[in-house]
């Protein structure tokens, strides 16, 4: 397929993720596919990080894991598409299929939910709720730091959740979709700097950091752009992003939730707990202030109206190459 046929087919399949999004009717029948990948990658290295061996040992049958996942990622996605190439109307089954592995409407259902649960429940049911889409100690999050982690989670997913998995599709169709999805999923599960993942995850955290870069910076730029849609300055938001984007531990993390900062007039980052553990990272826009529950729902307008530049992007991609 072409680069002009991926890209409408992009259209689509952002088209079905907003109305459809992730059934939960549907993942409690058969396993999705994330899951599926996240089973072989638990395989591999029950069987290939073995505690005797030597670091670079784990290393390399770490890096032997990948090339085995995303092999069979490659594999699986463009055996789809041409099945669904030769058959009537199977555009809809690859639009489909894409849908199914991009995220932008459940994430925003799990971020609404923290807001919907401060306002029914108060801050004890908010935590139940962000506990289910981050890693950090709910016990010790207060108002301000519940909110922080709803608002990081919107903006930071938005890239490797959305942006990520879009753009591949739309240079590569579902090879390069399954690909990244096995990338990323990889970087989740292995991609740590535990005692454990330290040396086997290597190569995902590194390669997961390479796939994402050019995502990372478009969903910092979108969210900038979409800084109207809350009531805040495109300019304050993108001073904010290339002031701050740096500070963040990850290098692709800061551009969105930096941008999304900026935007909200919020400080976001700073110290958190992770069962335990305190990562004391400097806050992005440290000169705003800290985040309310009501900064959650400004955030989700920031996220859908980031969404809705990026689909106009493609369309307007899409038209180009037409053209040409």
């Amino acid at each position: 397929m072409t680069l002009e046929g991926h890209l409408f087919l992009l259209l689509l399949a952002l088209a079905f993720d907003a109305a459809i999004g992730d059934p939960d009717m549907l993942w409690r029948r058969v396993p999705h596919p994330v899951v599926l990948i996240g089973r072989v990658i638990t395989l591999l290295e029950r069987k290939w990080n073995r505690p005797d061996f030597p670091p670079v040992w784990k290393k390399e049958f770490g890096a032997f894991a990948l090339l085995v996942v995303v092999a069979a990622a490659a594999g699986t996605g463009l055996l789809v598409e041409v099945i669904f190439s030769r058959i009537p109307f199977g555009w809809i089954g690859t639009a489909l299929v894409a849908s199914v592995l991009l995220a932008g409407r459940s994430l925003y259902d799990h971020v609404a939910a923290v807001a919907v649960a401060f306002r029914t429940g108060g801050l004890a049911a908010a935590r139940k709720e962000i506990a289910k889409i981050v890693g950090r100690d709910p016990a010790a999050l207060d108002e301000a730091g519940v909110s922080r982690a709803a608002i990081e989670s919107a903006a930071e997913n938005f890239s490797d959740g959305l942006i990520a998995p879009a753009l591949w599709f739309g240079l590569l169709g579902l090879p390069g979709l399954c690909v990244y999805k096995a990338i990323n999923t990889a970087d989740s599960m292995i991609g740590h700097r535990s005692e454990r993942y330290r040396d086997f995850g290597w190569a995902a955290a590194r390669l997961d950091d390479v796939v994402n870069w050019p995502a990372a910076r478009l969903s910092g730029l979108l969210m900038a752009l979409a800084a109207p849609f809350a009531g805040g300055s495109i300019a304050t938001a993108l001073r904010v992003m290339f002031a701050d984007a740096g500070k963040h531990r990850s290098p692709n993390g800061g551009w969105p939730e930096a941008a999304t900062a900026g935007a909200l007039g919020i400080a976001l980052l700073g110290p958190r707990n992770y069962g335990g553990r305190l990562a004391n990272d400097p806050f992005l826009n440290a000169g705003g202030r800290p985040p309310r529950p009501v900064d959650i729902l400004r955030a989700l307008r920031v996220y859908v109206g980031a969404c809705i530049w990026f689909a106009l992007l493609v369309f307007l991609l899409a038209v180009l190459v037409a053209i040409i």
